[in-house]
């Protein structure tokens, strides 16, 4: 008994340096973009719970996903490695295969073998089993249990993908024997009505030819066909509320012992169906006060850690999973009302593109007993979170593993102003970040789509951007600075070879 005491208390107070270990939780938005927020200088609408946690700690200027879309960065922040180098790291649809490895170092086994209490809340979206066939009504082995979460509360993809339930801890929750989920991506299954079929059924009207006339799930026609499980679909103005609450419950469970939590909320994602406290409050339609209640929740976590004498050495990451987008699949109010906002803020393009919104997102670490508050420049990626972590904890990784992760951990302290040298940004193609210049390859991408309004960085050209003092990407030096360019072109090579 003594002795397993001891080895209690020195997982809880095990140093670095002088400093006991931190809790760590990392919250990840789901398409908020930089200009999002107003301590990044939005002005139509106004965060102040997240503009509380960025004055407590770093706002960093340069933050980056790896990736314009979702699946791909989030499986870069599990794994430390560029999602491109990997086949099958798409968007993927709600009943893909588990895409990331369960035989490599990832996020949550890195703190799980530090001694943590190990938990993931809210959005997955990085697959589930080992098949696309999975039997949904028995629990579905291969997810985020098995990377090192010792406890998960999902759902599989996105909220306007079918299956609309939560997993927790590898089972749908509310499973009714009689009423048995089937999940289909290319037929309808039973006789759900769907918004192909049925659009007069829809409380919010689906934007034409962007796929969400599936099944119909509360009002809103979804990606997908889903047949059965009616008592365990959620309803969006809970679903959010509902993660919320498994993640205080997450902290206040483990309030005694250091513990590592992702906290994945879906805001803004399509589609924006906030709670009725929050409906028509901001003024930008349900995008915007979708925002509103994404900065409450991250508000009542603050508080939760205040009140269990937690927040002090609690280190907080809150960012962005990509760029943002308005018109994502339904006509919620996010364009007609957009009102002057820019949720991109200064740069060019957003969700889907490779122009720099697509990748640079809000990125703040807060850690109040360590941290000094401030801004920095420093260019740092979710990647190097595996790596950084590792530094912090101690726990040196294996040649090889999480390859493509700095440490950074200076930097997201606020001890240094040097992050990584360089970053590949991904959409349906390939950029590189390094120092000032943004490098884009010639490529056969179509500049534009006009169903997102996303300006993709499709050019036959070659272009090259000075970052310092053309932020928003507007003038193309690459005709003025060839050697650039082949300079840029032959690191992005060694990269993509490595």
């Amino acid at each position: 008994m003594k002795t397993t005491l001891f080895f209690l208390c020195l997982l809880t107070v095990f140093a670095v340096g002088a400093q006991p270990v931190p809790n760590v939780i990392i919250i990840c938005a789901d398409d908020l973009g930089y200009g999002d927020l107003s301590c990044y200088g939005a002005d139509k609408i106004t965060t102040p719970a997240i503009d509380r946690l960025a004055a407590s700690g770093i706002r960093f200027t340069n933050g980056h996903s790896t990736s314009a879309t979702c699946t791909p960065s989030r499986y870069a922040m599990m794994t430390g490695i560029y999602p491109w180098r990997r086949k099958g790291t798409g968007i993927l649809p709600g009943d893909a295969a588990l895409v990331v490895p369960v035989d490599k170092i990832s996020l949550p086994a890195l703190f799980k073998s530090a001694g943590y209490e190990t938990g993931i809340v809210g959005k997955w979206h990085l697959g589930l089993g080992e098949t696309v066939s999975k039997n949904w009504n028995a629990p579905i082995a291969k997810g985020p249990n098995d990377l090192g979460f010792n406890y998960s509360f999902i759902f599989p993809a996105t909220a306007d993908r079918v299956p609309t339930v939560f997993l927790e801890n590898q089972l749908v929750t509310a499973l009714d024997s009689s009423d048995p989920i089937a999940v289909d991506y290319n037929r309808k299954l039973g006789d759900d009505p769907t918004g192909r079929e049925q659009p007069w059924l829809l409380k919010l009207k689906a934007s034409p030819n962007q796929g969400h006339d599936g099944t119909i799930v509360n009002g809103i026609g979804r990606i997908g066909f889903m047949t059965g499980g009616k008592l365990a679909r959620w309803t969006d103005e809970e679903m959010p509320l509902t993660f919320l609450e498994k993640a205080r419950t997450f902290i206040g469970a483990n309030k005694d012992r250091p513990f590592f939590l992702v906290y994945n909320l879906t805001e803004p994602h399509v589609p924006r169906m906030p709670s009725t406290m929050f409906k028509g409050k901001s003024g930008l339609g349900l995008r915007g006060d979708a925002i509103l209640q994404l900065d409450w929740a991250v508000g009542e976590i603050r508080k939760d850690l205040e009140r269990l004498g937690l927040l002090d050495n609690t280190l907080i990451i809150f960012t962005s999973d990509n760029g943002p987008v308005l018109d994502d699949g339904y006509q919620d109010g996010a364009v007609t009302q957009q009102n002057g906002h820019r949720p991109a803020g200064p740069f060019r393009g957003g969700k889907y593109s490779l122009f720099e919104a697509g990748t640079r997102i809000p990125f703040l670490v807060s850690w109040p007993s360590t941290i000094k508050p401030g801004v920095s420049d420093a260019l740092v990626c979710q990647m190097d979170w595996l790596r950084s972590f590792a530094s912090l904890l101690k726990k040196p990784l294996a040649a090889g593993e999480a390859g493509d992760s700095y440490d950074v951990l200076p930097a997201l302290l606020g001890q240094s102003a040097t992050g990584r040298p360089h970053l590949v940004e991904q959409a349906d193609a390939l950029a590189l970040v390094s120092g000032k210049w943004k490098y884009i390859p010639a490529n056969n991408l179509v500049p534009y789509k006009p169903l997102t309004d996303t300006e993709t960085g499709g050019s036959s050209q070659p272009q090259l951007y000075d970052l310092s003092i053309d932020p928003g990407e507007r003038n193309n030096l690459a005709a003025k600075q060839p050697a650039v360019c082949r300079q840029l072109q032959a690191l992005l090579d060694a990269e993509i070879k490595r």
